[in-house]
């Protein structure tokens, strides 16, 4: 198998945390937290954040789970025909406005395709799908999703936090790395993992 080969297979094994990147789905969604914080160090399959507020937590990650890496972009890497993730809040123009955007790898292409409701901030919409067309302005960029059943514009004002997905190791787990995991929670402050984001080079991951 080939290192290309791997690297597309495992973000496709990581697609499936593209959508939670937004929102936690599934039956159990209830029982599922989302936690943010910074890497203190691994041990084994135990992984020692520092949450946002100051706690400590630990999470422990199954030994085949893939980790999808977060990186750094600007709107000059949103091209037509790329498939992103954009989160985004009605604005007063009638136009929503991005507040977070994830361009994804050509190997994820479709993932999560469509728009749909986004909790993370009042009457917010997820919206994955292809760029059919970007144009700048003075503020920003504007740019039109198509996506199966219809399109959404969406525009995206200057310093909107933009990352693009790559793929990642447990060797990026580095003191200060900004990390993202999603799971179910023990009474001992454990978060057994399901999905982990880790940033690359001082990137954090999306909400």
């Amino acid at each position: 198998m080939t290192r290309n080969h791997l690297t597309k297979t495992a973000l496709s094994l990581a697609a499936g945390a593209i959508v939670g990147l937004a929102e936690l789905h599934g039956a159990n969604a209830d029982d599922r937290i989302r936690v943010h914080g910074t890497v203190e160090n691994l041990d084994g399959d135990t992984l020692k954040i520092k949450e946002q507020d100051g706690r400590d937590m630990a999470i422990t990650m199954a030994s085949g789970l893939k980790v999808l890496g977060v990186k750094n972009a600007s709107t000059a890497d949103i091209k037509a025909g790329d498939f992103v993730g954009i989160g985004s809040q009605p604005t007063a123009s009638g136009i929503n406005g991005a507040v977070q955007v994830v361009i994804f790898p050509a190997s994820m292409k479709g993932t999560g395709e469509g728009d749909r409701p986004w909790s993370v901030k009042p009457n917010g919409s997820m919206t994955n799908a292809t760029v059919a067309n970007a144009v700048k302005d003075v503020s920003g960029q504007t740019v039109t999703l198509a996506y199966k059943g219809g399109e959404r514009k969406i525009k995206i004002p200057e310093g909107t936090k933009i990352v693009a997905l790559t793929a990642a190791t447990r060797d990026d787990f580095k003191p200060g790395a900004f990390v993202s995991a999603q799971g179910t929670i023990s009474g001992d402050n454990t978060l057994a993992a399901d999905r982990v984001s880790v940033g690359l080079d001082g990137a954090t991951p999306p909400m």
